[in-house]
C-alpha cells in the first residue's frame, strides 16, 4: 500500500568483467497470492560503472511512471571461484596451509566479516527425472549461499551428468544454508525443476 517503497535490500552478484551484461531490475506489483503486475523495468551497463566505488543512480522506470533510486558498487570479488578438479583451490598443500593459519584462533579478530570460506566439488547426479519427451534431461546444477549464486555447465541428454566442477564462496553468515539444486534447461522458457537439497552449513 505504498507508492514510495523503502526496501532497503542488499545483493551480491557475481559479475566475471569477461562479460558484457546489463543489469535487468523488473518491479511488479503484488494484490495477492494470485495477482501480480509489472509496474516497470530499467537497465544499467555494468560495464559503465566506475570500479571500486559506490554509484549512487536513479533510474526512470521504461514506459512507466516512477523511477528506482539504487546504490551499486563494483568492485574486485574476492574468495568466489568456479574451478575443475584438477585445479582445485585446496588441492595445493601450500595453500591449504596458508588458509588454516589464516583462519586459526589467534587471527580470528583481524577481520570480523572474514567468517571463512565454503569449497563444494558437485561431481555428478544419477538417476535423474526424465524432463524431456526423449526420456532425458539437460541438467544443469545451481548453487545458493545467502545470497551469492553460482552454477555449473548444462550437461545435454543425460539423466546421470557428471560436472566435476569446484566451487568456492566466501561465508558471511555461519547460519546459512547451502542450497543445491538441480533443473533442466529448456530453451527459451524458464528451467524445470528436477530436485533439490538443503545442507545448514552448522552440519558440515
Amino acid at each position: 500500500k505504498s507508492a514510495n517503497p523503502q526496501w532497503r535490500e542488499q545483493f551480491d552478484f557475481h559479475y566475471f568483467s569477461d562479460r558484457k551484461d546489463m543489469l535487468d531490475i523488473e518491479v511488479w506489483r503484488k494484490d495477492n497470492k494470485k495477482h501480480e503486475e509489472l509496474l516497470g523495468t530499467c537497465q544499467v551497463d555494468i560495464t559503465a560503472l566506475p570500479m571500486k566505488q559506490t554509484n549512487r543512480l536513479e533510474l526512470p522506470l521504461e514506459k512507466h511512471p516512477g523511477s528506482l533510486l539504487m546504490l551499486i558498487a563494483v568492485a574486485p570479488c574476492t574468495g568466489v571461484s568456479i574451478s575443475d578438479l584438477c585445479v582445485c583451490p585446496l588441492g595445493d598443500p601450500s595453500e591449504r596451509q596458508q588458509i588454516s593459519q589464516r583462519y586459526c584462533i589467534k587471527n580470528s579478530f583481524w577481520d570480523i566479516k572474514d567468517i571463512g570460506f565454503l569449497q563444494v566439488k558437485v561431481l555428478k547426479a544419477v538417476d535423474l527425472l526424465a524432463a524431456d519427451f526423449s526420456g532425458k534431461s539437460d541438467p544443469f546444477c545451481v548453487l545458493e549461499l545467502g545470497n551469492d549464486m553460482l552454477q555449473t555447465h548444462t550437461v545435454y541428454k543425460n539423466l546421470n551428468p557428471e560436472w566435476n566442477k569446484v566451487f568456492t564462496f566466501p561465508i558471511k553468515d555461519i547460519h546459512d544454508v547451502l542450497e543445491v539444486t538441480v533443473f533442466d534447461e529448456d530453451g527459451d522458457k524458464p528451467p524445470d525443476f528436477l530436485g533439490k537439497v538443503a545442507i545448514p552449513l552448522l552440519s558440515v
